[in-house]
């Protein structure tokens, strides 16, 4: 599993878009600054995505999401490579014993397919959004990641990549 984190926030973030002229669109912008975090994990073999929402990056929140996702898969030896944040290396984090960490080398996100949903779900499910409330932009977050979670084609279209698949494969 790949697994990242990401900061949604009621910060706008308006795009160009199309009207026929001589329409010209507007759209509310926003200068608040709160933010909620979404915690991710894809499973490249089966396209499986697994997400969490929580207030905070940090290694409490990390192993939150570690443990949901023991919780959700026990039966499985998991390896769950993840970029070098300081919150993924604490010592006083638990680590459930069937999950393993392997780090991605140093400023490498291009190597986490996990960057890539996020920037599917901020392109779907955020731009040109404000919202009114932190609980209005949970309920968009949630929207969004379950999504994912109930699309392993989509997911698969975004996140299964040849080099990947090769590496975790035992075919030659």
């Amino acid at each position: 599993m790949f697994q990242d984190e990401a900061r949604f926030g009621r910060i706008s973030d308006c795009r160009y878009c199309w009207a026929k002229f001589p329409l010209r669109p507007t759209v509310k912008a926003m200068l608040t600054h709160q933010y909620l975090y979404a915690y991710g994990a894809v499973s490249i073999p089966d396209a499986r995505f697994d997400s969490l929402v929580l207030p905070h990056v940090n290694s409490d929140c990390m192993g939150l999401f570690l443990a949901e996702i023991s919780r959700r898969y026990p039966d499985d030896n998991i390896v769950m490579v993840l970029d070098g944040a300081g919150w993924h290396k604490s010592q006083s984090m638990p680590i459930p014993s069937h999950i393993s960490l392997i780090s991605l080398p140093p400023y490498s996100p291009e190597l986490n397919p996990v960057e890539h949903l996020w920037d599917e779900l901020r392109e779907k499910y955020f731009h040109n959004h404000a919202f009114d409330s932190l609980d209005a932009l949970d309920d968009q977050l949630v929207t969004g990641l379950l999504a994912l979670e109930n699309n392993a084609r989509r997911v698969a279209s975004i996140g299964n990549w040849d080099w990947i698949i090769k590496a975790t494969s035992n075919a030659n």
